[in-house]
């Protein structure tokens, strides 16, 4: 009995852990307006704190609770630089982390997430660019107009993910290393 509360202890301890580093830099990145892509790195490797001992569960409600906390902390206002990190970012550790625990086939697991990606990628340009009302540099804008958008980001969107998920899987061997230092 008292090793299974222990076990929940460092599973909460873990997964708040990440939840308050992720909130803190993801809150900072995104208000700051420069430093978004940091915040979002800092954030995606506080979400694989608790995967890193298997908790699922603990990962998952570090990830609600960061899109929950980061929005109360004033990112409301920018709501939409944080779509990206609910609908992709954010929940990308954990369904690598599930990929490996259940042994889904490689290849299959990256094709569906690089259409997920995808999807993200014209979902966050719809929300930014055309509900937010941001507007994109000419020149791109011409590129992308009509259906080239939908082959320009399924096209480059999938080959610049298959580097991320790579890159990911390596973040995720480096932070397995760091917290098996915490507890044996």
């Amino acid at each position: 009995m008292k090793n299974g509360k222990r076990f929940n202890s460092f599973e909460i301890a873990l997964s708040g852990i990440s939840c308050a580093v992720a909130v803190a830099f993801l809150a900072l990145g995104i208000l700051s307006g420069w430093l978004t892509a940091t915040g979002y790195f800092v954030g995606i490797l506080s979400m694989m704190v608790p995967l890193t001992k298997q908790f699922f569960k603990g990962g998952f409600l570090a990830y609600c609770g960061t899109c929950i906390l980061t929005l109360i902390m004033g990112v409301a206002a920018k709501f939409w630089d944080l779509v990206p990190f609910i609908m992709f970012f954010g929940l990308h550790p954990l369904i690598n982390a599930l990929q490996v625990r259940f042994k889904i086939n490689r290849w299959l697991a990256l094709a569906v997430k690089a259409v997920w990606f995808d999807c993200t990628l014209i979902a966050g340009y719809f929300l930014i660019y055309v509900l937010g009302g941001a507007s994109l540099p000419e020149r791109l804008e011409e590129i992308i107009t009509g259906w080239r958008l939908y082959v320009t980001v399924f096209t480059a969107g999938s080959a610049v993910f298959f580097i991320y998920d790579y890159l990911i899987f390596r973040c995720q061997i480096l932070m397995n290393g760091l917290v098996y230092r915490i507890k044996k």
